[in-house]
Formats: structure tokens, sequence, C-alpha cells
């Protein structure tokens, strides 16, 4: 039978069962989004998905929802919420509508549930304090998307709804985003994986465009890889590598007496003409061509083992 109905409940919102209005929607686009408590209307039938309310998870019977005790819980015994539960269920099938290719739904889908599903469930069970964030809590998405509900002396009989449904395009756009850049990096594993093994033992990498790399050198264990090269623009980019994604340092950073200098200067400095610009903090360079960055890129590493020499020396020179 046809889902005509997408059923939660009204009132106040959270983000669980916004987010899992998002992929719904998207897969019964002509079904009618109802938020109501009425019992007849959250009794579980054939033409209808209830999620966020009517006290039972029943998957078969198509009603979702995690407030019961007891509450439904992940393989490693953690709590689920609405969106865990659509996203377990219907998020493949998601993936699938959104274009991703099905040799990638698996992973994706995975991701997600890891990195954006599994701390929504978390949050909105009380299994995660909001506080873990520190003084970006406010900037977490539950917070985001709660700042859209109605203020408390907005008296229209329709605020929360109204509301609901304004704040449902901007879940649409954080959820879809998440999954073009997951669908992105999956796309970029293969080409990042053959310009590894163009490069052989070089320590630059260089890639025909901008893209995410990170994560296949680390499952290539490409460690002797220093600095990436890839065009930009009209110009050339000069990269370095952070050695994770929470932090800001570098496998290498580019020669010091490079830093924060532009044109003219930078071109004496490093002798290389062409040159345009250095960042302070020595993370990225750029030049005009891809010749004059690949001879920034073989200064870098001049400089390295020039460095790295001295270091030696000094050591010995201790002993």
């Amino acid at each position: 039978m046809t889902i005509t109905h997408l059923v939660t409940h009204s009132g106040g919102f959270h983000a669980d069962e916004l987010l899992s209005s998002v992929v719904l929607t998207r897969l019964f686009p002509d079904a009618e989004l109802m938020r109501t408590r009425d019992r007849q209307w959250i009794t579980p039938g054939a033409d209808k998905i209830i999620y966020d309310v009517g006290g039972a998870f029943d998957a078969e019977a198509q009603i979702f929802d995690h407030h019961q005790r007891p509450g439904p819980l992940r393989d490693d015994e953690q709590p689920y919420s609405s969106f865990g539960l659509i996203w377990a269920h219907y998020g493949r099938d998601y993936l699938v509508a959104l274009g991703v290719p099905e040799t990638d739904v698996e992973a994706i889908h995975n991701k997600f549930d890891a990195k954006f599903v599994l701390p929504i469930d978390l949050l909105d069970n009380g299994a995660m304090e909001p506080s873990v964030a520190g003084p970006l809590s406010i900037m977490t998405l539950p917070s985001l998307l709660g700042s859209l509900k109605p203020v408390f002396d907005d008296t229209s009989p329709t605020a929360d709804d109204d509301a609901f449904m304004m704040a449902l395009p901007i879940a649409r756009s954080f959820v879809e985003a998440q999954i073009r850049n997951l669908a992105a990096k999956a796309r970029a594993q293969s080409i990042v994986v053959a310009s590894i093994e163009k490069a052989g033992t070089s320590p630059i990498l260089e890639l025909p465009m901008g893209m995410p790399y990170r994560s296949a050198l680390d499952k290539a264990e490409a460690d002797h890889i220093m600095f990436v090269v890839n065009p930009r623009g009209d110009d050339w980019m000069l990269g370095g590598i952070k050695l994770s994604n929470e932090t800001f340092e570098q496998r290498a950073d580019l020669p010091a007496a490079w830093a924060g200098l532009t044109d003219a200067n930078l071109e004496e400095a490093c002798g290389v003409k062409g040159a345009k610009f250095c960042h302070n903090a020595r993370f990225i360079a750029v030049a005009n061509s891809r010749e004059a960055i690949m001879q920034m890129a073989d200064l870098a590493i001049a400089e390295l083992a020039r460095v790295a020499a001295n270091g030696q020396d000094l050591s010995q020179n201790d002993d």
C-alpha cells in the first residue's frame, strides 16, 4: 500500500523527529506530514509511518518511537532516538534517492550514522551532555535547530507547526550537505590512490584538483608524502598535510623564510619566478604555474632535509 501520511507528534519539536522528517519526506514526497497526538493517527496502519510518538518500535508495523521503557538500543547498547531508528531502516534507500552509487551506499550509511546520527541519538536521550561541546555547545546542530522554535509568548495556535515547517528545509540542507561531502570523499578515494601510486617514493603528491585526500593517505600508509600539489583556478597550490582533523600541526611546514611573503618578495626569498604567496603559518603557498609550484615543492623538501641533517649533526656534537 502507498504511504499517504508521515505522522509525528505535535507541540514543541526536537532535532530527532525533524531530521527523521528530512529522510521520510524525500522518500515519500506525496505523503502528508502530520503533527498530532491523536490516538487514531498514532495507531499503526499500512498507509502511514509513525515516528517519535506512539510508544512502540516495530519496523514492520512502521512505527518508530523510542520513549517507551525499555527503549530500543543499538548493538553496542547505546540508545536510539527516532532519527537513529528511521536512519537504520530507511537510510540506505534515502542515499540511493540522493544519487549515491550503490557501491558506496553501505560505507556512507555507516559513516553518516557514526558521525551525524549517533550524536543526535545520544543528545536526545540524555546519554550525552551538550556541555561536551564546551562554549561551542550553542553551535551544535540540535541547538541551532532548537533555536528555530517559536518564542514563549507567540500565542499563534499554529506557531509550533509553522516553526517546524520552516525548520525542515534548513535541516534538510545540513543533512544533504553532509551526504554530498561523504559521497565526494568516496569519489576522491580512487583518484588519490592512483596519484599515490604514481608518486611512488616521491614526498610530493600531485592531484588533478583540490579534493579530500587524508583518509586515502592514511589507508595507503603513505607516510613519506610531505606536501600536496594541485591546480587552483589559474594558479597552483602547495599545501602541507595535517596530522589529523583535530589539529593544525602538519607533517612538515613550508620554509620559515617564506612565511607571510607575497609576489616579488617571495620570488626573491625562494628564487622561483612566479611564486605568489605563502601563508604566515606556512601551511600553503601559491604560484602561477605548475613549473613554479613544483620548484617550490622541491625547495621545501630540500629545506626539510637540511634542517633534519643539521639537527642530527647537533645531536652528534652533543655526544
